[in-house]
């Protein structure tokens, strides 16, 4: 979980760049996933100055470090996340990080076979919310970047630059706790958690 391709995916994975999984991912390698953040950074339309300057420094970290978007890489790596939300746009699914102790969005580590950052951004929305994965459609993006440093419940992880996207659930899908989550639960938008973070608030209230 992370704390605080382009194209619309219904169960599956969506995102620019080189995204398409194939021998580059059976490597266990992060080259393709590496390659296909670099594509969907250099393609994402900034929405602010302050998103365009960390659509920037993105790319230098991308630049400056190998396996920046695996776990095992740089101390400070990308990750992907995912806002869950309901078709009207009026609730939004968090979950009690078991960590962290805050109500967040769905996320966390690039895995080696992620097919895309996309991908991953879904994979960790499916896990951590129990809903089925055809129950989940992800919308163009990424939506919104995020850096931040990490708390000392992480071991050798020192910031998280997390790319994060947004996913509609169908109606009536319910969630189930993960390993991961002391709790996962549907919050109005107009009455969030008081903690939640100011990033996720903007996001949620940027909503397409």
């Amino acid at each position: 979980m992370s704390a605080p391709g382009n194209g619309a995916a219904s169960g599956g994975p969506a995102g620019g760049g080189a995204a398409g999984g194939g021998a580059a991912a059976a490597t266990g390698t992060h080259a393709h996933l590496d390659a296909d953040l670099r594509a969907v950074l250099e393609a994402w339309p900034a929405p602010t100055p302050e998103q365009e300057q960390l659509r920037r420094d993105y790319l230098a970290h991308l630049s400056a470090h190998a396996d920046a978007s695996a776990k095992a890489g740089p101390p400070a790596h990308f990750t992907a996340s995912c806002l869950v939300v309901d078709e009207p746009r009026e609730r939004v699914l968090l979950t009690l990080h078991r960590k962290v102790g805050r109500w967040l969005q769905f996320g966390g580590h690039i895995e080696a076979d992620d097919p895309s950052v996309a991908a991953a951004a879904l994979r960790e929305a499916v896990e951590e919310s129990g809903l089925p994965a055809g129950s989940l459609h992800l919308l163009p993006g990424p939506a919104q970047l995020d850096r931040h440093a990490l708390g000392s419940g992480f071991t050798r992880c020192t910031e998280h630059l997390d790319l994060r996207w947004i996913a509609v659930a169908d109606p009536g899908a319910e969630p189930v706790v993960s390993p991961e989550s002391l709790d996962v639960a549907w919050w109005p938008v107009d009455a969030l958690p008081p903690d939640t973070d100011a990033s996720i608030r903007a996001l949620i209230s940027a909503l397409p």
